[in-house]
């Protein structure tokens, strides 16, 4: 059966929505289906985010970026990239042999670039985002050489910090893609972290760092910074730790 067709007032409305989100909405119709140009839309979306899942982490390039700051390589307990995905626990812990290759000091916090669930979305952002948070740090932060982690995901940050000595530490992770977003950063401060013990409630996250359709990296570096400070502050991070940089530019 042939559809009516829609009202210009009503193609007028969605095109104006869809200015305002990457959501897929407001698409029409072609018969009981979506028209042929946005289902390719979706399947192109679709083949990113698996892409962004299994491309391989490449521990040079962001080193590259990240020319003339230190750096030190790590794995997680995972293997491959198949037993990382099934599973999720060996994620989370060092692998033995490279927790003796930490250097250890009175840090301040430690970086660790985790490639998570998008190598992609860390190649892209995660230097210029240490780089923009060190040049907002307070003089005299101790900040401990970057640490490099493949196969690993966010409480990986907590096995580090405690070998490295470090009392806080920022774990900047490629997130979960989804269909309108590949390349996501997510960035989760945890104070004081102890391995095997501490929870996602005492971490704080900043999530979608990727300009332009993100949090810009500036935007990021200071409200890091506020967090960092404010966790020293109070003794401990994450629901208790409230973000007071919420008037910052975007």
């Amino acid at each position: 059966m042939t559809q009516p067709p829609a009202r210009t007032d009503d193609l007028a409305l969605w095109s104006a929505l869809r200015r305002h989100t990457q959501a897929r909405i407001g698409l029409g119709r072609a018969g009981s289906g979506m028209p042929t140009r946005h289902r390719l839309e979706l399947q192109a979306a679709h083949a990113a985010a698996r892409d962004a899942v299994h491309s391989p982490f490449d521990p040079d390039l962001i080193a590259a970026g990240l020319a003339g700051v230190p750096t030190v390589r790590v794995r997680s307990a995972a293997p491959d990239r198949l037993t990382y995905l099934q599973r999720p626990d060996l994620g989370r812990r060092l692998h033995p042999t490279d927790r003796a290759h930490l250097p250890t000091g009175a840090w301040d916090v430690v970086f660790v670039i985790a490639d998570g669930l998008s190598s992609r979305a860390v190649h892209e952002h995660a230097a210029a985002v240490v780089r923009a948070t060190t040049a907002v740090l307070p003089p005299g932060t101790g900040v401990a050489p970057v640490v490099l982690a493949e196969q690993a995901r966010v409480a990986l940050g907590d096995d580090v910090a405690h070998a490295m000595g470090a009392a806080s530490v920022v774990v900047l992770v490629g997130e979960r893609p989804g269909m309108s977003a590949a390349d996501s950063l997510g960035a989760y401060l945890t104070y004081g972290p102890k391995p095997g013990e501490t929870t996602d409630a005492a971490r704080n996250c900043l999530s979608n760092i990727r300009p332009p359709r993100g949090l810009a990296y500036e935007t990021a570096a200071l409200k890091l910074a506020a967090l960092l400070r404010g966790a020293r502050e109070l003794g401990r991070s994450g629901v208790d730790l409230k973000d007071e940089a919420d008037a910052l530019p975007g």
